[in-house]
């Protein structure tokens, strides 16, 4: 371990460490999206990627975070307009409801962090678009995480394409650098202007966290002291992934490992598995 700039760059191993933190994440989340539905509480879905974490000796990486008081649970669980910090409880979600779910893992000194919007049931077709495009968006981003791009090159990226179709990126919050410490420098805002920011290198390890708003980009503090919302009510999504800059390209940490663990639901497949690499394999098929 080094540093850049204030930036810590991981080595091999630590990059080995902070995939296998990655995994347990992955496998968290998996456990918590097979609840989804109608009538499961959300203390109910934390459960499920405690249990996973217990299962894999893995610490949660949010439980005890220090803010207005400590953060009381492994996950966070955010509902419609609700953007990010929601915490689990007795809230029962209803057909139609779309729900965030953030997990944080720390597996020998090292934290994964990631997160995805899902839908409840049947859900509206603006409300699966809006998931769809963060979900793209998040794809985005991870592709332009390669040596020598700029943390400008990564938000611009996005902020154009979310723009394109019509929603806004918040500004209040943004990806961050993730390694030992689950908030490390550098911050990567979800938009920016090409060619500014810092340089990427390999080794640098960040979480890419778009975070999409329907309508304004305002957002409010819910009266918990936690839970971040849209202030205008309308729909918000949320995906995230841990995401290490190499020499080969960027590589997503925070994915399931197919031979051991298989596949994620059918729907958020691409997530789960890291969607980057088989874009690569297109391209190099084309070419």
């Amino acid at each position: 371990m080094n540093h850049r700039g204030g930036v810590v760059i991981k080595s091999q191993r630590e990059l080995e460490l902070m995939r296998a933190a990655g995994r347990v994440n992955a496998l968290a989340l998996r456990a918590a999206v097979a609840l989804v539905r109608p009538g499961v509480t959300t203390a109910e879905i934390d459960q499920a990627a405690v249990e996973v974490l217990r299962q894999q000796g893995a610490q949660p990486a949010f439980l005890g975070v220090p803010g207005a008081y400590p953060y009381p649970a492994t996950t966070t669980i955010s509902v419609n307009d609700e953007l990010v910090h929601g915490i689990p409880g007795k809230r029962r979600l209803r057909e139609g409801d779309i729900v965030s779910i953030d997990c944080g893992s720390i597996v020998g000194g090292f934290v994964g962090d990631s997160a995805l919007t899902v839908g409840v049931g049947k859900i509206s077709e603006p409300a699966q678009h809006l998931i769809d495009v963060t979900r793209q968006a998040l794809f985005v981003g991870i592709d332009q995480m390669r040596p020598g791009r700029r943390t400008g090159d990564v938000g611009a990226a996005i902020q154009a394409y979310v723009e394109a179709q019509g929603f806004n990126v918040v500004r209040e919050y943004t990806g961050h650098g993730v390694g030992q410490r689950m908030h490390e420098d550098p911050q990567v805002p979800n938009y920016g202007i090409p060619g500014r920011g810092l340089s990427l290198a390999p080794g640098m390890t960040i979480a890419l966290e778009p975070m999409l708003m329907a309508g304004s980009p305002e957002t409010r503090v819910l009266a918990d002291q936690w839970t971040v919302a849209s202030a205008d009510g309308e729909l918000t999504a949320h995906f995230e992934h841990t995401v290490a800059v190499t020499r080969e390209g960027p590589w997503v940490l925070t994915t399931l490992d197919p031979e051991l663990d298989g596949e994620g639901p059918p729907e958020y497949n691409d997530y789960f598995v890291g969607r980057p690499q088989a874009i690569r394999e297109e391209r190099s098929m084309r070419s």
